[in-house]
């Protein structure tokens, strides 16, 4: 050996890089101890069902039932995706996830020229109560819990479900599942809004105040930080925005005169899942411990079940590669694995072939088997949350949690998450989270496998899902065969009643349910409100 070889003890000190961090920024140390994560048991951990939640919010978790299993689903039309429906829930899905078209997301019939090249394409065109009939045929709405994916017009989605219900015999009160009716998130990160905040907040509280008396098993809104995550945040942004913007709909329903332990019961949470695995492990612990002081210190909720913080998964769409998609497949699973480990109360999986296109029905169903593997096969399940105790998940536990209160915190300073929006700043600190991402992965700091390393090159084309473009023709006959056949003078009745209780601070839900029974279309019934709360024209001042 020469004078400057390095002894073993100096090969044992090289590392890779000088320094290694989190997502967020956090530093990760070489080894953890206990001085790491000084663990106050009772105060920062508590028994899993227990005040502050950091370890799950039942005291058996997976031991009593797996986590729902939600395959995110919906293309073209109502009659195709019930039959991917019905073959998912033959796979063994657990509950059903809608997808819906732009137009339908936005408010608008698939008839309208606004709706044009877009009917169908990203998920499912819904336009009338007909539609939703089809969407949901020979699926009992009493047996299965939905959770769909709108906001804007989610009272009015809503409203159609329930009034499928109805003609299934299905009474309000039966009926399960979650409507995401988050519109803050868009304002942030996403872009589907349709009206101003005032009016969309009285929505959500419209929303709240009805279900809490009539639909009392149903989620009222899916606070989340999915989407604020795939913008390109980080995790510990992702914890923070999404509580600040829970905190905003608590306090307007506050502020509508509803009782904090009516309504808190009935909130969800939806979060993303990225490749960081410790990390993630952490964010979901932080989250619902944080959530659980706020919800008690701040809002003085008296009630458990109103300190509890209820979320979905889904794996982040965002991390796919169009290169390799196979290598998606253990993105994927990893990506669930961190969310079980979390305890997560619902979870998607991802396709290996969404970076591409809508996942064809094989890519949906070796997402789904990843779930029920992880589920059956892993043990990971059998016990409450297993990284309990771990120096290093503790650690980043506590991190994520003062990190997100140090956010938390400035968002107060301008007035709250809304004003926090109105000026930028949620939007900048995306922004720049997101460049500095990108410029770790252009510079090669941070691997992406298959893309910026350990290429090869693809010549074969993978099979992928279709959308017809003639599905776009087919609904609008259907539109116009019921604008033909239903009693248009109640209609014209209905947008008059409609729009002079949009002048008023009536509750909104049970006219919708009306109007949707009648035919009125969602496009007719957003229309009549857009001519009462104008629409939403974002302004930041940078």
């Amino acid at each position: 050996m020469s004078a400057n070889s390095p002894t073993v003890k100096e090969k044992k000190t090289q590392e890779r890089k000088e320094q290694f961090t989190t997502s967020s920024g956090i530093e990760v140390k070489r080894v953890y101890g206990p001085e790491d994560a000084p663990i106050d048991y009772v105060d920062d951990l508590g028994e899993p069902g227990e005040y502050p939640f950091t370890r799950g919010v039942q005291p058996t978790m997976y031991r009593g039932r797996f986590w729902t299993m939600r395959q995110y689903a919906g293309y073209a039309t109502a009659e195709e995706s019930n039959a991917r429906y019905r073959y998912l829930l033959d796979q063994g899905q657990t509950g059903l996830s809608v997808a819906f078209d732009l137009p339908t997301q936005i408010g608008y019939d698939a008839d309208d020229p606004m709706a044009l090249g877009e009917v169908g394409k990203v998920g499912v065109s819904i336009s009338s109560l007909r539609d939703m009939a089809r969407l949901f045929d020979g699926i009992p709405l009493d047996k299965v819990s939905t959770s769909m994916t709108i906001n804007a017009p989610a009272t009015v989605l809503l409203a159609m479900y329930i009034a499928v219900g109805k003609r299934q015999g299905v009474s309000e009160n039966q009926l399960r599942g979650t409507v995401q009716n988050d519109i803050l998130k868009e304002y942030i990160a996403r872009g589907t809004y349709i009206f101003p905040p005032e009016p969309s907040m009285r929505l959500i509280t419209n929303l709240f105040d009805y279900c809490q008396k009539q639909v009392p098993h149903w989620n009222t809104i899916s606070i989340s930080g999915y989407h604020i995550r795939e913008a390109g945040c980080t995790a510990v942004q992702e914890v923070a925005f999404t509580l600040a913007n829970g905190m905003a709909y608590v306090q307007a329903a506050i502020d509508a005169g509803l009782d904090v332990d009516d309504f808190a019961p009935q909130l969800s949470f939806f979060f993303n899942s990225h490749n960081n695995f410790l990390e993630e492990v952490a964010k979901f612990r932080a989250a619902r411990k944080l959530w659980a002081q706020v919800m008690r210190e701040r809002f003085g909720a008296k009630n458990p079940r109103s300190w509890q913080l209820k979320f979905h998964t889904q794996t982040g769409g965002s991390t796919l590669t169009a290169q390799q998609p196979e290598n998606n497949i253990v993105r994927v699973a990893l990506q669930a694995l961190s969310a079980v480990m979390g305890g997560t109360q619902s979870l998607h999986t991802n396709s290996m072939d969404e970076a591409l296109a809508l996942p064809t029905q094989k890519a949906v169903q070796v997402a789904l088997r990843t779930q029920q593997i992880i589920a059956y096969e892993t043990g990971v399940a059998d016990t409450v949350d297993p990284l309990a105790g771990s120096y290093v998940i503790e650690s980043l536990t506590d991190e994520i949690v003062k990190r997100a209160e140090d956010y938390i915190r400035k968002i107060d300073e301008m007035g709250g998450a809304l004003a926090a929006i109105e000026a930028g700043f949620m939007n900048l600190e995306i922004q720049d989270a997101a460049y500095a991402y990108q410029q770790a992965v252009e510079s090669g700091e941070q691997v992406i496998v298959g893309m910026n390393q350990f290429t090869v090159k693809e010549d074969s084309q993978p099979e992928l899902l279709r959308v017809n473009p003639a599905i776009e023709q087919s609904q609008r006959a259907k539109l116009a065969e019921l604008r033909a056949a239903r009693d248009n003078g109640k209609v014209a009745e209905l947008r008059g009643q409609l729009e002079a209780a949009a002048r008023t601070n009536e509750n909104l839900m049970p006219l919708f349910i009306t109007c949707v029974e009648h035919d009125m279309t969602l496009g007719e019934i957003c229309h009549t409100l857009r001519g009462v709360f104008g629409e939403y024209r974002p302004t930041v001042s940078v």
